[in-house]
């Protein structure tokens, strides 16, 4: 790996650092969204406490930070597949850990879902639907999360990518269920939070 690759995933994870969460939080109300809601820096919890506005808003900037990362690393890159996922991995990691917001971002779907899409449209795209059908049915945003982060790897290998996106695909599947791993718990003992509540926290991204 040369200094201009290293470089690029640097720029990668400082994009992904960029938290629109919290920046169009504290635009619209003055707030630092991270102490309110659930406290997660992601578009379900500006849904809770801003709005469908400010969370479209953050959902399309986080996917759109996603793409942004991979089509760097291809640039720059000259087309280097695992530089490409390794810019992906960076930029969710900014998302999950900025380095502008003392370390304390958010959950990384909506980052993940433009990485993914962006390696590997398709396959993603099916892991995309089953989420949302998923969501529609139970509510659960954070069962569709987790739909999406396991059914992609299976996909991938369905239809037969790169190495370098398949194992991208597991390495974001292991980091969405550790994000998620609350999530998890409140699921299992039936206290997890459906989308729309009026009360109690809701799952982000």
């Amino acid at each position: 790996m040369n200094l201009q690759s290293v470089l690029v995933i640097v720029i990668s994870y400082l994009l992904g650092s960029i938290s629109f969460s919290i920046l169009i939080a504290k635009w619209v109300k003055g707030i630092d969204i991270r102490n309110h809601g659930s406290g997660n820096a992601g578009a379900t919890n500006t849904l809770r406490v801003l709005g469908k506005g400010p969370a479209a808003a953050v959902f399309l900037l986080d996917v759109a930070k996603g793409i942004a990362a991979v089509w760097l690393g291809y640039w720059l890159s000259g087309g280097n597949g695992w530089i490409e996922a390794a810019c992906g991995l960076a930029a969710i990691t900014g998302h999950n850990w900025p380095v502008w917001f003392r370390f304390k971002g958010g959950k990384g779907i909506a980052t993940t879902i433009g990485v993914m899409a962006s390696l590997a449209f398709l396959p993603s795209l099916i892991a995309g639907i089953a989420a949302i059908a998923a969501i529609a049915v139970t509510r659960y945003v954070s069962l569709g999360s987790l739909i999406f982060a396991g059914l992609a790897p299976v996909m991938m290998l369905v239809f037969g990518v790169e190495a370098s996106i398949f194992w991208t695909s597991v390495l974001l599947g292991v980091y969405a269920f550790i994000r998620h791993r609350s999530n998890i718990m409140k699921l299992v003992q039936g206290k997890e939070n459906k989308l729309g509540a009026k009360k109690g926290v809701p799952h982000d991204r």
